[in-house]
C-alpha cells in the first residue's frame, strides 16, 4: 500500500516515495518478508502538459525487521484507494463474521473466507489465510503486458489482488506504460493529471522474477 500521494502537478524528480507491505510474503526456502515491512524509492521524472501527464518512479529499498536491502521491482497492477476498500468488503450485505465473508479481489477473483479458498475466473484455486491475506499462483496476462516468468510456478502473496490482475484499476484515465527500458522503472500515464493517493494498492514483483520489458 502506497503511503505517499503522487500528483503530477506537484511532484519533483528526486522526491521520496514510501509504502508498506500489507501481507507476509513467503520467499523460497524459509525466508519471508514481514507484513508491515517498508518499501521506499524516488520519483525519477515528471511530465505535465495540457495533453496529459506522466510520472516515472522506482522503488529501490526494502526495510524489514530492522534490516535494509536494495530491491528492483516491476509493477503488475495498481488499484485506487476506493478499489482497495471495495475488495476488503463483502460482495453483498452480510451480518456474519468477517471470517465468513465472500469478497471480490481487484481483477475479479472471488474469495470465500468460510471455505478458506480463493477462486479465479479460470478455475484455479488459492488460499485465504486471514484478514485480506490471499495466497495464489499468478496467472500470466501477456496481452495486457504481464507475461509469465519466474515466480509463476508457486503461490504468491496477493493481498487484495486477483491472480491475473494487470493494469490500473479504479481510474478512468490512468495507465501503466510497459515500455520502460530501465530496470525497475515504473511509468504511470494519464490523459489528465496523474493523481495516485496514499492508500492505493500496488502489486509488485521483483524484476528478476519477470522477463525483460519488450
Amino acid at each position: 500500500m502506497l503511503s505517499t500521494t503522487l500528483k503530477s502537478k506537484q511532484e519533483n524528480a528526486g522526491q521520496k516515495i514510501e509504502g508498506k507491505v500489507m501481507q507476509e510474503v513467503p520467499l523460497p526456502g524459509s525466508a519471508k518478508i514481514e507484513q508491515g515491512a517498508r518499501i521506499s524509492g524516488r520519483i525519477v521524472k515528471v511530465e505535465d502538459t495540457p495533453s496529459g501527464s506522466m510520472i516515472t518512479l522506482h522503488f529501490d529499498q526494502l526495510e524489514d525487521s530492522g534490516h535494509s536491502m536494495p530491491v528492483t521491482v516491476r509493477l503488475l497492477a495498481v488499484a485506487s484507494m476506493a478499489t482497495v476498500a471495495e475488495a476488503q468488503s463483502p460482495v453483498n450485505s452480510n451480518r456474519d463474521s468477517e471470517n465468513n465473508w465472500v469478497t471480490r479481489q481487484v481483477g475479479g477473483d472471488v474469495v470465500k473466507r468460510g471455505q478458506g479458498k480463493a477462486f479465479s475466473r479460470a478455475g484455479e484455486t488459492g488460499r485465504w489465510l486471514h484478514g485480506s491475506a490471499v495466497m495464489m499462483k499468478l496467472a500470466p496476462m501477456p496481452e495486457l503486458g504481464c507475461p509469465s516468468g519466474a515466480g509463476y510456478d508457486r503461490e504468491q502473496a496477493l493481498w487484495i489482488f486477483s491472480s491475473g490482475a494487470c493494469g490500473a484499476y479504479g481510474w478512468k484515465n490512468v495507465t501503466i506504460d510497459r515500455g520502460a527500458k530501465t530496470a525497475g522503472a515504473i511509468v504511470l500515464r494519464s490523459t489528465e493529471k496523474v493523481e495516485i493517493r496514499g492508500g492505493s494498492g500496488w502489486l509488485l514483483i521483483t524484476s528478476d522474477s519477470m522477463p525483460p520489458a519488450p
